[in-house]
């Protein structure tokens, strides 16, 4: 009886061919068992703060640049002529306050706080680029507005500021 390359061998009529055994549980090495819910316990410890930070860091970054260059950023105003001062005025406060959210949550000033706000105005970004289209940088925004939301939620931080 000739084979094809690469097929298994014939097995016995009517039994089905057995797969290869997957890893007990209990087969794993206790040391690597203890090393994995070690890893998790610290990224489970460690993962609100690296969030918050990397929120910060967002917030900061497009706040820091709303206040450097407003006019690339007045097409975003809703309702108001793009051209207009008071679209120049809008940008200039929505970084202020974006600087300072972003501020809050990297130095840690009440972290919560911040992150319910940040959601606040996530959404109304969220909500105004939606309504011209859902683009990719909607679909990146909905998804930095879930990170601020997780974050609002988070009673435990490391690296926050106590009063």
């Amino acid at each position: 009886m000739s084979q094809r390359k690469g097929t298994p061998g014939p097995t016995a009529v009517g039994r089905p061919r057995q797969k290869a055994a997957s890893p007990r549980p209990d087969a794993v090495p206790a040391g690597v068992r203890a090393a994995a819910e070690r890893a998790g316990s610290v990224a489970a410890d460690w993962a609100p703060t690296v969030g918050r930070l990397l929120l910060g860091l967002v917030l900061l970054w497009f706040g820091y640049h709303e206040l450097v260059r407003p006019g690339e950023w007045t097409g975003y105003v809703p309702v108001v002529n793009a051209s207009s001062s008071l679209a120049i005025i809008m940008v200039l406060a929505h970084g202020w306050v974006l600087l300072v959210l972003g501020v809050a949550l990297v130095a840690g000033i009440v972290p919560r706080v911040a992150a319910a706000l940040a959601s606040v105005l996530l959404l109304e970004i969220v909500i105004s680029l939606a309504v011209s289209g859902i683009s990719d940088t909607t679909l990146r925004d909905l998804g930095v507005l879930g990170l601020a939301i997780v974050l609002t939620g988070c009673e435990r931080q490391r690296l926050v500021l106590r009063g």
